[in-house]
């Protein structure tokens, strides 16, 4: 049961692994978004985007060089990430739900990059430097995972009951309940794990200490050792599973807001941008509705110069 456990943790992170690319890979290739002309744009620089104001406001602004900030696109991204800051201003109901359940995540993902961190530092470092790390680790570890998995299964079964209420329940499909539902049982076995037999984390960090390590030696026995296992099995799954539905959103955001929402690079004769618009231009047409007037050989370009009015 013990190596089972280790093989269905490895397989989940290679997986997930495979899955975030193949799915950032998708998305990057996806053609340009038709620009939103909403403001501000973060990343906008010189003191513009505190109220609004872009570089086409400027005269002549295509003989400028751009002014672009990395800090102004972090100073939203970072609270949006973290706090759900979006979800807060336009839908309080649901934010009170989704936010415990989010932040949760990050709890767990906190304390298991700790436990990997304690696993590198016990079984490459000298003792000198490990034992320190490894009695903070021990410290924070248990805070950080036992916290998230209790946020976590609040915040799962929060967005639960309002999936069924009458707001959401024609806007909820059967993937959705199955989602939350696969989170409150695999974070309910792990802290069920945590509370009953491994309060210290100590069997869960000797486990991953021993993933680092490829050492696929017992951890626990009877049943501490197999709820372990349970545990272990489960939340690889999960992970496995999260980049294949519609929860790898955590990977869209980054295109939703920089290729969509703050996508204002000019379109200036002979630059990049033009080059993409062309190429795009040139694709044909197969929209069926009538006013396009589309019969699968007209390109894009074809069809915005013909006269709509005939």
């Amino acid at each position: 049961m013990t190596t089972l456990a280790y093989v269905v943790a490895y397989v989940g992170v290679v997986f997930f692994v495979i899955a975030c690319v193949a799915r950032f890979v998708m998305w990057s290739k996806m053609p340009m978004h038709m620009r939103w002309e909403l403001y501000p744009v973060a990343h906008e620089g010189g003191g513009k985007a505190a109220y609004g104001g872009s570089y086409l406001e400027d005269t002549e602004w295509w003989t400028k060089k751009r002014e672009v900030s990395l800090i102004g696109e972090l100073k939203v991204m970072v609270p949006e990430i973290l706090f759900l800051v979006a979800l807060r201003e336009h839908n309080r109901k649901l934010w009170t739900r989704s936010f415990p359940f989010h932040f949760g995540l990050y709890l767990v993902g906190g304390a298991t990059a700790l436990l990997l961190l304690g696993g590198v530092v016990a079984g490459f470092l000298p003792e000198a430097i490990s034992q320190p790390a490894e009695r903070l680790i021990g410290l924070l570890a248990p805070a950080l995972g036992g916290a998230g998995l209790i946020l976590g299964i609040v915040g799962a079964i929060g967005l639960l009951l309002r999936r069924r209420s009458r707001a959401l329940r024609d806007y909820t499909a059967p993937a959705d309940l199955f989602n939350l539902l696969f989170f409150v049982v695999a974070f309910g076995v792990a802290a069920a794990t945590w509370l009953l037999y491994d309060r210290d984390f100590s069997m869960v960090g000797a486990f991953v200490a021993n993933l680092v390590t490829f050492n696929l030696a017992a951890v626990g026995d009877g049943t501490a050792g197999l709820m372990l296992v349970l545990s272990v099995v489960l939340l690889a799954l999960l992970v496995a599973y999260i980049p294949t539905t519609h929860m790898s959103h955590f990977i869209g955001k980054y295109f939703a807001y920089h290729s969509i929402r703050w996508k204002d690079d000019p379109n200036l004769p002979g630059g990049e941008q033009e080059k993409v618009i062309e190429e795009l231009l040139s694709r044909p047409v197969s929209w069926s509705a009538p006013h396009i007037g589309a019969d699968g050989k007209k390109s894009w370009l074809d069809v915005t110069l013909e006269d709509q009015s005939k």
